[in-house]
């Protein structure tokens, strides 16, 4: 059963308090790395044999025929559903697209960036205790919008088959190659490339923790987009909310994971025991009922505070991942939420609408990162660069400055540099 505990009774450890039994696995993932570098597909063939059971033999890559089929073995209704969702997140990610910029001085000074996409993305898609073709549409899309020229898709294919849903997400969102790669392996192949697959410049997308740990261990090689941990939902809640409402909130990210976090932090002690008596009555109808007890019973928490700023003071501690202001009146409270990934506002936003449907990205940070970073959005997969250039003329009045500046520095050669060309003789 979830706790009930009182904010004026616990400390700040008490309130972030999370458990987690992730274990260490950055040798194993080292070991696999390793041997994916040296053996390239002999590795990762052996490895997904091992894994994910994929028969000797099997075709790394999909053909292109299999996704466009999968869109025909799927139900027409969710076919339909999936490019519904697309548009929505196409629609809003849109806005997220940059142009470079040129600043042009007319004393001979031109200065500007230049936004350029990534040229090989690497979209890493999970499927083990589940598949999520909403991975595939939330990390693809901002990717095809920035320009990206080649998504690379990967996914375990247990005994070498992929769900069709996947397929058929993949096909919607506009995937360029498929592959039945797995784990670190797929990872590793991604990163460092092999015969088949192509060596990619960044990696995106959640997975386990020898997913993540093989991101931590390539990274510098490639970029990576985060390291996601298990999920989170933050409720923050008045007492007019509806307790069926909350704990179906809460239970939406408990069934993801034993180690997911689900907390709600309210004003009203009548709507906390009536969300732990929902809690108990609605783990009873779940298909994943053993993962979502074990995250309700080890990081599953209801907080009392006396005010709402006090909630969301606690809020802002945490930097929950999915963050919901289940209140009258939400937009009021919208500007005082410093950290979080993503917010949804009012008492019929779930947090599911995010993971599915809306348009916002539900690639968020975890673990309180959403003190410091972002959910994946377009600019994660173009890189910024800047030019400058001057004229004779511009560079004159200004050389003798940059030479001051250097000779502070004790940069000799820096100063030489910008005075050389105003030197006699110089052209």
């Amino acid at each position: 059963m979830i706790r009930i505990l009182d904010s004026n009774k616990l400390g700040a450890e008490a309130v972030l308090a999370r458990r987690e039994d992730a274990p260490d696995v950055s040798a194993q993932v080292a070991d696999i790395l390793a041997a994916v570098r040296r053996e390239g597909d002999t590795a990762v063939q052996r490895y997904c044999a091992a894994f994910d059971g994929m028969p000797e033999g099997t075709a790394l890559e999909v053909p292109m025929e299999e996704l466009f089929a999968a869109c025909d073995a799927v139900e027409p209704e969710f076919l339909e559903i999936l490019q519904e969702a697309a548009e929505n997140i196409r629609a809003f990610h849109k806005r997220q697209v940059r142009e470079g910029f040129v600043v042009s001085e007319q004393n001979g000074v031109v200065l500007g960036q230049k936004v350029t996409p990534l040229a090989r993305v690497g979209l890493y898609v999970p499927g083990g205790t589940a598949s999520y073709p909403s991975t595939v549409l939330m990390d693809c899309i901002p990717a095809k919008l920035a320009g990206v020229r080649e998504v690379i898709m990967a996914t375990p294919a247990k005994g070498g088959k992929i769900a069709p849903e996947l397929l058929a997400a993949a096909a919607v969102a506009g995937v360029d190659r498929v592959f039945r790669i797995g784990g670190a392996q797929a990872v590793a192949a991604l990163a460092y490339g092999t015969k088949h697959v192509p060596r990619v410049d960044k990696i995106v997308g959640p997975g386990n923790v020898y997913v993540a740990e093989a991101k931590r261990q390539v990274f510098g090689l490639v970029d990576i987009d985060m390291i996601a941990g298990p999920s989170e939902i933050l409720i923050l809640a008045d007492g007019t909310c509806n307790a069926r409402f909350v704990a179906a909130d809460l239970l939406s990210q408990a069934e993801h994971d034993a180690n997911a976090s689900a907390v709600l932090v309210t004003t009203s002690e009548r709507l906390a025991k009536a969300v732990q008596a929902e809690l108990e009555r609605q783990l009873a109808q779940l298909h994943r009922a053993e993962i979502a007890r074990a995250s309700i019973e080890a990081n599953g928490k209801i907080i009392l505070v006396p005010t709402l700023a006090a909630g969301i003071s606690i809020a802002n501690e945490i930097a929950p991942e999915h963050l919901e202001l289940c209140v009258d009146e939400p937009f009021a409270y919208l500007g005082q939420i410093q950290n979080a990934g993503s917010i949804f506002l009012g008492k019929y936003c779930p947090e599911a609408l995010g993971d599915y449907f809306a348009g916002p990205n539900h690639t968020l940070p975890t673990n309180g990162t959403a003190r410091f970073s972002s959910p994946l959005s377009v600019d994660d997969f173009v890189k910024k660069s800047q030019f400058s250039y001057y004229t004779p003329e511009a560079l004159a009045r200004v050389c003798e400055r940059v030479a001051c500046f250097a000779r502070k520095e004790g940069l000799d050669a820096h100063a030489k540099s910008a005075l050389i060309r105003s030197e006699e003789g110089a052209e």
